[in-house]
């Protein structure tokens, strides 16, 4: 039986057991799993289902990414350890386990286990890895490889912000997480609120108390959501005049071949699932819950389930009558070309993967038909591109997207803007650098060539960064107003500025933080200039009148923090795994 496999990572790091690289067996002899648990076509059959939909958002067969690629690994570490490490990675961290201990120091995040899936579901996984030999590819670390780009560390400030519990989400899985919160919202013309869950459902929120909204599980029929991490109903915009015309936007993930796709690649490269847009109608649009009917906008097959389509948002300082009014943002990552080894897939401006798209979704002068390209895009009417800058990767033939606002993303997770009218976006990193940009029509900020400010080869160990080449100039790209390195966090969760007045401790600041760790960091709005790069300072978060840390409070090692803002401008943190939404009332300082 022939197994295939070209998704990116592994959401249970366990994978991080690929800690082999680190460590050997000390004998030097090879493992027989064949003789220590079932290998039969029915076990791999399951192993690999359970592999994709739980494993394979964090880590490969062929080289790290999120977590090590686990070519091998099978052959180079004991059942009983892997056994316990995919069970209980947290407690084997926190116990002392070497092997545990070397592979958190390098990756520098807590993995959720998978005791559920029962010892035959964690054996089948293990009996599924065993049919990848380590990877032939060398990934040494070559001699001009930085280390640690970013020395000095993000220095604590004296802002204290109190928390109060806002809401609790209710629990969409007996497993954990419990919750797979990811955005909260408002109406563009009122303080109601709206959250969403990757697993189906969006919830109204008032006065601490939810009331669904909208259940995509039943809606869609080939709606999924997995394998993990941001797959499944993955974001939501009103638009400006929704109360009017009655018009929603969703993205979500269904099955591969649900639809024919409208921005595909070489039909040889496999298609984990499809990012579906969506616009929906309802001629009554305060009537909760949602009732109305769809028109799919477009979809876009993806190569893994990691950095698909995050973000679906609208200006809100635009007014009618502006040119931005009423046009849709769509924030759309690499979906883990990269890393399974298509780089060229998102690498230019004739690529969707890694863009920004902006669209009219009520217009119809797309290639499909099904929405608007606004006649100020910056690749409207540009037949042909010059040649791509790179000696590594050529840009793909054609014309541009004229749908491309920017590229050059690996995910740009969250969009916004500043009250002066900058946009801002948020993009989660590779291996070294997570990133803040000021984006403007056009850019091209260098993935797969660049991460940050330096360079990485794509067909290399992409967690490695290297100098810039002294023709820098030449390639046009856009570096950070603002980032940070692995040492401080693992992903950027793009935030808000602050435009409340409740909270006065809080104006002028820029606020995001760190998926994974739930670190919570400010820039002051006014130092984001292009060209340079901001101060980041830390603050923290203290819950009726104690300074506690976000995993802390909600007791779990992956915070999986997000951040949201309400019609007033205040500002919101929630915690994916636990459900629970806290609302900043205060701040005070050390």
């Amino acid at each position: 039986m022939k197994h295939h496999f070209t998704g990116s990572y592994l959401l249970v790091y366990f994978c991080l057991l690929t800690i082999w690289a680190f460590f050997s067996c000390g004998n030097g002899e090879e493992v027989q799993m064949e003789d220590l648990i079932d290998m039969d076509e029915e076990t791999l059959s399951k192993g690999e289902t359970l592999f994709v939909n739980h494993c394979s958002t964090c880590h490969n067969f062929n080289q790290d990414g999120i977590g090590p690629q686990l070519g091998g690994v099978t052959r180079e570490v004991s059942l009983d350890w892997l056994r316990s490490f995919i069970s209980n990675p947290s407690e084997m961290i926190d116990s002392g386990d070497e092997r545990a201990q070397a592979v958190f120091a390098r990756y520098n995040t807590y993995m959720p286990g998978f005791e559920h899936l029962g010892e035959g579901g964690i054996d089948a996984i293990i009996a599924y890895m065993h049919q990848y030999e380590a990877p032939k590819v060398d990934h040494q670390t070559r001699s001009d490889s930085i280390d640690n780009p970013i020395p000095e560390k993000i220095p604590l400030s004296d802002l204290v912000a109190e928390l109060s519990l806002f809401a609790q989400v209710p629990a969409s899985s007996d497993e954990r997480p419990r919750a797979r919160i990811a955005k909260m919202d408002h109406y563009p013309d009122e303080n109601k609120l709206f959250i969403m869950d990757l697993r189906g459902k969006m919830f109204h929120i008032s006065e601490g108390k939810t009331t669904e909204f909208m259940d995509m599980e039943k809606l869609m029929p080939n709606f999924i959501n997995k394998p993990g991490l941001a797959t499944g109903f993955g974001s939501f915009a009103f638009h400006p005049e929704y109360r009017e015309n009655g018009l929603l936007y969703t993205s979500h993930t269904e099955s591969p071949g649900s639809g024919k796709a409208d921005f595909g690649y070489a039909d040889s490269i496999k298609v984990t699932l499809q990012w579906v847009v969506t616009e929906w109608h309802t001629d009554d649009p305060l009537v909760i819950p949602f009732q109305g009917k769809p028109r799919e906008l477009f979809r876009i097959d993806m190569v893994t389930g990691i950095h698909g389509m995050q973000e679906l948002t609208f200006n809100p300082l635009s007014q009618p009558g502006d040119q931005d009014y009423g046009l849709l943002y769509i924030g759309i990552g690499d979906g883990g070309c990269v890393g399974s080894g298509f780089p060229f897939i998102t690498y230019g401006p004739t690529q969707a993967w890694g863009s920004i798209l902006r669209i009219d979704p009520t217009g119809k002068n797309s290639k499909n038909g099904a929405y608007g390209i606004p006649a100020d895009n910056p690749f409207v009417g540009k037949d042909q591109l010059p040649e791509s800058p790179s000696d590594v990767l050529s840009w793909q033939e054609g014309p541009p997207l004229e749908e491309i606002y920017a590229h050059g993303f690996r995910n740009a997770h969250r969009i916004t803007w500043l009250r002066d009218g900058r946009m801002l976006a948020s993009n989660i990193g590779q291996g070294k650098i997570e990133s803040l940009y000021i984006v403007k029509p056009g850019d091209d900020y260098g993935w797969p060539i660049r991460e940050g400010k330096w360079a990485i080869e794509p067909y290399m160990d992409i967690n490695q960064v290297f100098p810039l080449p002294a023709d820098e100039e030449e390639y046009g790209f856009t570096y950070p107003v603002a980032m940070y390195d692995h040492d401080e966090g693992n992903a950027i969760v793009g935030g808000y500025e602050y435009w409340g007045t409740e909270v006065p401790g809080l104006k002028g600041k820029y606020l995001f933080g760190d998926i994974v760790h739930g670190r919570l960091f400010f820039v002051n709005s006014h130092e984001l200039e292009r060209g340079k790069e901001a101060a980041i300072f830390e603050w923290q978060v203290s819950h009726e009148g104690e300074i506690k840390t976000l995993r802390e409070l909600g007791g779990i090692n992956r915070v999986d923090l997000r951040l949201a803002r309400d019609f007033n401008g205040e500002i919101y943190l929630f915690t994916k795994a636990d459900g629970k939404v806290y609302k900043v009332v205060g701040t005070s300082k050390l």
